[in-house]
């Protein structure tokens, strides 16, 4: 059973950084390819970062420039840092690793950023 648990999550004036982390109880971390999604009230789950098993990493537009997705694998950890923070990205963010035909999800942890 694969487990993913967020934590970093909190509240924030807008300009503040936070720093998400995701710990994996998997084998062979280093051979998932790690994301994260957020989610705001009353919109739908959508794609923040992603990071491959080879580290090349992607972001949703809104986002560059801003927030940075980093791994440990010898920690079986996943990192969002979010830099500059707005109040648009107020949303319960995921935690989401893919391992073949499998994904699996995180609880989430809520990011409020105050204007």
């Amino acid at each position: 059973q694969v487990q993913l648990v967020e934590s970093g999550g909190g509240l924030v004036q807008a300009g503040g950084s936070l720093r998400l982390s995701c710990q994996a109880s998997v084998r062979s971390f280093s051979l998932a390819g790690m994301g994260w999604y957020r989610q705001a009230p009353g919109k739908q789950r959508e794609f923040v970062a992603t990071i491959t098993r080879g580290g090349r990493t992607s972001f949703v537009d809104s986002v560059k420039g801003r927030f940075t997705i980093s791994r440990d694998n010898a920690k079986n950890t996943v990192f969002l840092q979010m830099n500059s923070l707005k109040s648009e990205d107020t949303a319960v963010y995921y935690c989401n690793a893919i391992m073949g035909a499998a994904t699996y999800w995180g609880q989430g942890t809520q990011v409020t950023v105050s204007s």
